[in-house]
């Protein structure tokens, strides 16, 4: 599997930033609500989640490489079934996540900040699907599943980014104004499926490409390759899903 991954060029002055997921802990990841709406005249959904603060005001700071580089994300969990979203069915919550982490760019299709350089926006809020599962290894909670490479019984949409990970790039459009962050969905690419339900998750998360190497955060133990270490709001309190398409 190719590795597509891009590296982003960052002030020597960042090179040694601890990594603080706590720093983050403001306003505006402070839910305050969350909606996916269906337009028919559009044939797509509208995902939305609303803050307290100013939606996707704040990113993360680099570290200048991509072990440890922290990650910021509003996540919609959802009761999807992997395939619905390209993937081969597997245990785990199919969820869409809205990222943003200046140390690398895991977009390889798209130039979300058209500067013609497909390698150096990851710090513009962009989509991914993933599946997560529970971890007790972070913080958190959960991660995003991963898998051997070469497992032949893996399937990824076109778009992934070539990480051992069920990840996809899918390049939806995603606005932030004020205090929203929305994406927008067409239908065919979640199977017209419209009836699922959700939930919205504001969090802190990291990589780790170390190996058994512990975090610079201090973890014990091997960690996974994308965790959730601090998660800052949920839209229900208890991520039971209770939404639905309106």
């Amino acid at each position: 599997m190719l590795q597509f991954f891009f590296l982003a060029s960052v002030p020597i002055g960042f090179l040694f930033a601890p990594i603080c997921g706590k720093c983050y802990n403001n306003d505006d990841f402070a839910i305050q609500s969350a909606s996916v709406r269906h337009h028919d005249d559009y044939a797509m959904t509208v995902w939305e989640i609303n803050v307290k603060g100013n939606a996707g005001a704040t990113t993360p700071k680099p570290v200048g490489e991509l072990n440890g580089a922290p990650v910021l994300g509003y996540v919609f969990p959802t009761t999807l079934k992997p395939t619905d979203v390209g993937f081969n069915q597997t245990e785990g919550i199919t969820a869409l996540a809205l990222t943003a982490h200046p140390d690398f760019d895991d977009t390889p299709m798209w130039d979300e900040n058209v500067d013609k350089n497909f390698g150096n926006d990851g710090v513009i809020w962009h989509p991914h699907w993933v599946i997560l599962v529970e971890d007790k290894r972070v913080e958190g909670g959960l991660s995003v599943k991963e898998f051997k490479k070469g497992d032949k019984t893996v399937k990824l949409p076109a778009n992934n980014p070539g990480m051992a990970m069920y990840m996809d790039s899918p390049g939806f459009q995603v606005v932030t104004k004020g205090n929203t962050i929305r994406v927008m969905v067409p239908d065919y690419r979640i199977s017209n499926k419209t009836d699922f339900k959700f939930d919205a998750v504001a969090c802190f998360m990291q990589v780790n490409t170390g190996g058994k190497a512990k975090h610079v955060d201090g973890g014990k133990g091997p960690k996974p390759m994308l965790g959730v270490y601090q998660v800052y709001s949920v839209a229900s309190g208890n991520l039971s899903l209770p939404y639905s398409v309106q």
